[in-house]
């Protein structure tokens, strides 16, 4: 029989911009060399390369904050509807009765003198 799985540990938080900081910088130092000390053989795919690497680093800085900042939002948006739906389940529905002695009886006793305070409280404005 194998053992039960042990949880999943949460996800490692990182600084994903940094990440892709130091990828952009590698590949401008290699995009240098290569114009310093030139292309091996001619070859000038090697420049197109480093300037690739370049300019996907720099899409990944700009596109990654607001990545991460979609998904916090996102999160957020599911935990308020978890949130809500978990109030609404634990809530008594309009009409039935509150507590867990209560009946519906009660319920109806109650109804029906909230509807005598009300017609009560209209009187007594109209009087005014």
């Amino acid at each position: 029989m194998t053992p039960p799985r042990r949880p999943d540990p949460p996800p490692m938080r990182t600084n994903d911009v940094r990440v892709a900081l130091a990828g952009t910088v590698a590949w401008a130092i290699a995009l240098v060399v290569l114009l310093v000390a030139g292309t091996p053989s001619g070859d000038r795919w090697w420049l197109w390369v480093c300037v690739t690497g370049i300019v996907t680093g720099l899409f990944g800085i700009w596109y990654i904050p607001r990545l991460q900042a979609g998904r916090e939002r996102q999160e957020a948006a599911r935990a308020a509807r978890r949130e809500a739906a978990v109030e609404d389940a634990t809530l008594p529905a309009e009409g039935e009765p509150e507590g867990p002695g209560a009946t519906r009886q009660d319920a109806v006793a109650e109804a029906s003198e909230t509807a005598k305070t009300s017609k009560t409280s209209e009187t007594s404005e109209a009087d005014v």
